[in-house]
Formats: structure tokens, sequence, C-alpha cells
């Protein structure tokens, strides 16, 4: 493998290997740190990094899940197409964690939609795809996904059998160069012999692949937090700081998008908003200098030049070709948002204060915001509170979740 440093005059620099592309960020940011040779607040001596030991876990009744949904949240609409079975469920799940579905057999969907964090990414704003590619999003969290009226975050699929052929080959995430390869890989995969044909009448097909991973990622249903246990089971579940937390965020108006109903809460209308990100970064507006993180508590401010790949990202524009949907993105569920930094459509935010400071100040006015974002001018007590209640948001089963994800065994070519 051959490793091209090109330095120039800014002084900046470029690091690729031959034909791969663009190396990963994280490997730039460390041979930077040798480079710039100063790191903020960084210690002498790097972490050693511990051994991971195997994960395992118990199979769940998703299924179970899926029929008798927890507390806050409604039946959901199955497709009658596709009608769900625990054979189904079990064969998506395999899926879901099998690398060999990506073109080069490193990459599954799990490895972008972790289960221990919250079955998305926590460490990368927007995922790495094959070969290190650059993908310009952050990857979507998917509890309740089955509930989800338009999928991706400009909203271009609204089912989630079909969903799934975008990331199998989008040439920058799993990049498979057709459907076909994808059939392909799995009929010649000994350990899926007959599986399909148990699951499926029509046996393994483009159609029944799909049907299998909507499957699995239906069953990913999380409820009963403290905040439904007090809201729609009268239960003293809630803490005082919590309810006066739900007081501000329905004053603030945050519930005109992150909708709760009578009787259930999906804290989410499904609609496409400008809330004033998109925006921000196409004009290049908050784009000043950040620490790059190295490893766990590892963090450097470059003192060269350290520039990543930039995508003007339009929105549902992308998904439309209507101009009024320039810089429109879907409104995410806030069920389980503790467990599911970053934030944003490009993970931009690291944390809920973050996000909560954006409104806070109104976003960034331009022509296109959503009229309802003004300044809201809470208080440090009021935001603390609000913090409060979306912590309250966070589902009783999310181990149990994660336990069934690590059921399933790790597909390598």
């Amino acid at each position: 493998m051959v490793f091209v440093l090109s330095l120039v005059e800014k002084p900046d620099f470029s690091i690729r290997i031959a034909g791969l592309g663009t190396i990963l960020p994280w490997l730039s940011a460390l041979l930077l740190l040798c480079l710039a040779g100063e790191a903020s607040g960084a210690p002498d001596t790097m972490p050693v990094s511990r051994v991971v030991q195997p994960v395992g876990g118990t199979p769940k009744s998703l299924l179970e899940n899926i029929s008798n949904p927890p507390l806050g949240l409604p039946a959901m609409n199955i497709p009658e197409r596709n009608p769900m079975t625990q054979a189904k469920i079990a064969l998506g799940r395999m899926l879901f964690f099998d690398r060999r579905l990506s073109f080069n057999g490193s990459l599954s969907c799990a490895m972008c939609h972790v289960p221990e964090q919250g079955f998305t990414q926590r460490e990368l704003r927007t995922p790495v795809g094959v070969e290190g590619r650059f993908v310009k999003r952050n990857a979507p969290a998917l509890y309740n996904v089955g509930y989800r009226r338009a999928l991706f975050h400009d909203g271009r699929e609204d089912s989630l059998e079909n969903q799934i052929w975008q990331p199998l080959l989008q040439h920058n995430e799993m990049a498979n160069p057709s459907i076909g390869v994808v059939l392909s890989t799995i009929e010649n995969a000994q350990d899926y012999s007959g599986l399909f044909d148990a699951a499926f009448e029509q046996g393994l097909t483009a159609e029944t692949l799909g049907m299998a991973l909507a499957s699995y990622q239906r069953g990913l249903v999380s409820g009963n937090s403290p905040f439904d246990r007090w809201y729609f089971g009268n239960e003293d579940s809630l803490s005082p700081d919590a309810r006066d937390g739900w007081k501000v965020f329905r004053d603030a108006g945050c519930v005109t998008c992150h909708t709760v109903e009578k009787d259930f809460a999906h804290f989410s209308n499904d609609q496409f908003y400008d809330t004033g990100i998109g925006y921000a970064r196409s004009m290049g507006i908050g784009l000043e200098r950040k620490p790059v993180r190295l490893a766990p508590g590892v963090s450097v401010v470059p003192t060269v030049s350290f520039e990543t790949a930039v995508a003007n990202d339009l929105g549902r524009y992308e998904a439309t070709g209507r101009s009024s949907d320039r810089w429109l993105f879907r409104v995410p569920s806030l069920r389980n948002v503790a467990l599911t930094p970053p934030y944003m459509h490009d993970g931009s935010f690291s944390d809920l204060e973050s996000v909560i400071a954006w409104y806070n100040r109104g976003a960034v006015p331009h022509p296109g915001l959503d009229p309802r974002i003004t300044p809201l001018n809470l208080s440090d007590v009021q935001i603390a509170k609000l913090l409060s209640f979306l912590e309250s948001l966070t589902g009783s089963n999310v181990a149990s979740l994660e336990a069934d994800s690590r059921s399933a065994a790790i597909g390598d070519p």
C-alpha cells in the first residue's frame, strides 16, 4: 500500500492511499497531531486501548414488541404484503449484522446503526462508508422507525422495504454495484441456506430481502419511558424538574413539531422544516475550527489547515427537485433522544445543550426559515429543566433491544 503525503505552501496537507481515495479523517488527524505538535489538554502519552470482549445477547420477542407496543405508542401499521413473523424478524436481524452485504465485505448495517449507541453512531458526526468514503448525513437512530411515514432526513423513501436498497447500493455507503450482486452474495452464503424459503413463499428476491430487514427494524419499538408512565399511565414517575421541563417544552412551541397526542406520542409529526442548519452550513456560517477527537479523552485543535470533505446539503430538495424544499429536513422523533448524539441532519451538535442553544437564539435568520423559529429567551434554569424532560424520554426496554441485537452472529467474509 502506497502512502502519498503532499505538503503545500498554506501550509495544508492531504493524505491519500493509492486506489482508496481520501483516508479516514481520524487517521489524518492523528498524523496532523504529529506534524502540529500541539495538543489541547492531551496527555504526554496516548492511552492504551483495552481488549474488547466478545459481545453476546439473548433473543427477545420483537414480534410481541410490534403487536403489543409499550406504553406511549400506538398500534403499528403493518403492510398487508409483509405481515410480521418471527422467522422474518430473525432473518432480518441476521442480515442487519452481516458485513458480507457490503461490496468488499467490510461494512454491515449495524456498523452505522450501533445497538449500544442508540442504533445510530455516537463517535462520528457522519458515518464512514466503504473504503473510508465520505457520507454527508448523520445516521438516523432506528428506535420506532416502523412508525415513520417518511424515511431518510430528506424523506426520499416512505417504505422500509424499499429503503434498504439505498445504503446497499450507494457508492459511498455499502457500494454494491447492483441488486443482483447482493442477492448472489446471499445465495452463495451457506448459513442462509433454506432461511428465505422458510420465511417467504417466494424465497430470496429483491423484495423479500427488503421485507426481512424491514421486519427486524419494525421490532425496534421503544417506549414506557418515565414521561409515558407519568403522562399516559398516571404514575408518579417523573421528577419535578422534568415536569417543569415538559411545561417549558410545551410553552416554547416545541410540541408543535415534536407532537404529543391524547393517547400516544411519536414526538415527531414527520413533516419537513427549515430550521436554519442547512442554510448555515451552505453559507459557511458557524464553521469555526473545532477540536479533533483522536481517542477517548484526547483532542487537538489543529494548528495547520485541516480540511475535510464538505457537502452542500439542500435537504428535501434533493428528493423532490422543488426549490421550495431547499434546506428542509424531516422532524426526528425525540424518543430516546438523550442516547442518540450527535444531533441534526449533519451531526453538527454534539450534545442536547447545543441544540437547545441553537433554538434559544432563534437559529440563523434568513428567507425560508420556519416562522415559528424565533428567539426563545429561556433562562439557564428553564434550559436545565428542559434537559431533564428530554432525558425522561428514554424507554424502559433499551437494554433489552441491545441484548436482542447481540444474539445475532456477525456475518464475516
